[in-house]
């Protein structure tokens, strides 16, 4: 009877042996782990990103090694890995830890509000700074300043009284024409005082003066 390797009724046929590596179209298929693959210089330095010489000068300090093999000195490529990253990671320094991750983490954040409080301050400050020049806003040594000036010209104008009322009062009549008297120059002097005006363009003056004399200070602090 004929032929052909029989097969026992409901018996699985043998699977074929799994092949180690298999090439196609020009490529390399390692389908077992752990299987051996020597390669070139010049695959390394494609892995790599980096030059012949650079792979060469890794060769010669020790951290990259080429094994003799039946096709030349070609470097196993498992072995390659594991040194170039081994170096890299030495380069890099000790991994940090879970907890001083966080840290730096936390520290950024705190970093980052930092610098948002900074310059919604600085706005703030220009801002001031603007209303101030503008009349918008006052400072406390400004009003007490202005303030000062008006006491000075109330000062004044009560000062000039005696002066200007000695005569008329010496030659009245009376207490009452005396009393007239007196009455209608303190009237008087409240009308001039009563013209006294805040003028913004005078205050826009006192605040250029105070911001010169500050900075002038700041610089001779500097200088000293």
């Amino acid at each position: 009877m004929g032929g052909g390797p029989r097969h026992r009724k409901g018996a699985r046929p043998m699977a074929a042996k799994k092949q180690d590596v298999v090439v196609e179209d020009g490529a390399v298929y390692v389908l077992r782990a752990g299987t051996p693959v020597y390669v070139k210089t010049a695959d390394i330095c494609s892995m790599t990103g980096k030059s012949n010489q650079w792979i060469g000068q890794l060769v010669a300090q020790g951290t990259l090694h080429k094994r003799s093999t039946p096709h030349g000195s070609l470097f196993d490529i498992t072995e390659a890995v594991r040194a170039y990253c081994s170096m890299l990671e030495a380069r890099a320094g000790p991994a940090k830890t879970e907890e001083e991750i966080k840290q730096e983490i936390k520290q950024e954040k705190a970093k980052a509000a930092a610098d948002v409080t900074m310059k919604i301050a600085k706005a703030n400050i220009a801002k001031a700074e603007a209303d101030e020049l503008q009349g918008k806003m006052h400072r406390s040594e400004d009003v007490a300043a202005m303030t000062t000036d008006l006491i000075y010209a109330i000062r004044g104008a009560m000062m000039a009284l005696p002066g200007r009322l000695a005569v008329d009062v010496a030659s009245a009549n009376s207490p009452a024409e005396a009393a007239e008297i007196i009455r209608r120059e303190v009237n008087k002097a409240m009308r001039e005082l009563s013209n006294y005006r805040y003028d913004p363009k005078k205050y826009e003056e006192r605040v250029r003066e105070r911001r010169a004399w500050e900075a002038d200070s700041g610089r001779d602090a500097d200088d000293g």
